[in-house]
């Protein structure tokens, strides 16, 4: 298995900050639990506080796959959706 960092670029419409923020912290500890974590942290944009960012670490493509059919990814995804002023902008990497 290859180690992947993920970064996930989330924009709130105006107004839904607060909603999409909660949701993403709701989130957090059920996922960092998950044995294939190493690293999963949301960030908020001190610049434009209607954006928010993940940055993650996943043992494999396939954690990340795994990760994102559990209740608590599904449960965020679902909440934060209709939220959304932009769509979702996932980069998954690998260091050069």
């Amino acid at each position: 298995m290859s180690q992947i960092e993920v970064v996930a670029i989330v924009k709130a419409k105006p107004g839904q900050a607060e909603a999409v923020a909660a949701a993403m912290k709701a989130c957090e500890a059920p996922s960092r639990a998950e044995a294939t974590n190493l690293f999963y942290t949301p960030h908020r944009d001190l610049d434009d506080p209607n954006t928010f960012i993940f940055i993650e670490r996943w043992a494999s493509r396939e954690a990340l796959a795994a990760h994102m059919e559990t209740p608590h990814f599904k449960k965020m995804a679902a909440i934060i959706e209709p939220l959304l002023g932009a769509p979702l902008e996932v980069h998954i990497l690998n260091p050069l």
